[in-house]
């Protein structure tokens, strides 16, 4: 299961979702994520996952991949949507036993939010598929550049932001060679009670925890020596242009966005 979180990983292509401006990604993806839970109906919520479809097609990512960082959180989607199903009681009851009542209502709703949570993991997913570490650090010093007044510095945010998502597959890495290991060793980690096994996953986080600190040492052991001193006079290798393709996708996000907002007030009546 560890080996399916794909979040973090860079994917390079030559899609016009891989050759839109970082900057406007980030924007879209926020939007994205805004409208998500604008969404009021099913309706909306079709045309946002119309949207999300055009987009996978248009990036070239392979839905095996996009399928594959899904599935490490299906347990949360699946737990979500019961909860939804056993504590909405509007609509008609469909099933009833005891304290348990099962309604339209409910179903609606679990269906409802397992789309939108599934909406949200792959419209995240996407930007980190199709945008380096170097182009979202230098897209989030751009649009946090208002901010410079802050006391450690745009750049320093953003170096930190990205560094952390770019470390998610490192340490995942690390995480499937540790328990390779001590399953190597004899150590029992599938089998036995709650108790038993977390107990049985400390041999696993121990050099887990000191490995990422000696490559948190080493990373700044090495950006000292080449003379890192932050985001002040740093020039960039590739400069960002928002080009014809950008203002089309914000054209795009302006249209779906205007649509929700159309439809949430047009349907207001269903779920």
């Amino acid at each position: 299961m560890i080996k399916d979180i794909t979040i973090g990983q860079f994917f390079p292509g030559k899609s016009m979702v891989h050759r839109l401006d970082p900057r406007v990604k980030l924007i879209l993806t926020m939007t994205f994520i805004i409208t998500i839970f604008l969404c009021k109906n099913f309706f909306a919520l079709g045309i946002m996952l119309f949207s999300l479809i055009l987009i996978i097609i248009s990036s070239k990512i392979s839905i095996k991949l996009i399928l594959r960082g899904i599935k490490p959180l299906l347990f949360i989607i699946v737990f979500t949507a019961f909860l939804n199903i056993f504590f909405m009681s509007t609509g008609e009851v469909l099933l009833e036993y005891k304290f348990i009542v099962v309604t339209t209502g409910g179903v609606f709703t679990a269906i409802f939010m397992a789309i939108r949570i599934i909406s949200l993991i792959i419209a995240s997913s996407l930007l980190t598929y199709t945008t380096s570490p170097t182009m979202i650090t230098d897209g989030i010093e751009r649009l946090l550049s208002p901010l410079k007044f802050m006391k450690n510095g745009v750049h320093t945010v953003a170096m930190m932001m990205t560094i952390a998502l770019r470390f998610i597959p490192t340490l995942i890495e690390e995480f499937d060679k540790i328990t390779n290991a001590q399953k190597a060793r004899g150590a029992n980690l599938e089998t036995g009670s709650l108790v038993q096994r977390a107990k049985a996953l400390i041999p696993i986080f121990v050099p887990l925890f000191i490995t990422s600190f000696r490559r948190a040492y080493e990373l700044a052991f090495a950006m000292e020596c080449r003379c890192y001193q932050g985001g002040e006079g740093r020039t960039r290798m590739k400069q960002m242009k928002t080009g014809l393709i950008d203002i089309y996708g914000l054209a795009f996000m302006a249209v779906i966005l205007g649509a929700v907002i159309f439809l949430n007030y047009s349907y207001t009546h269903v779920i």
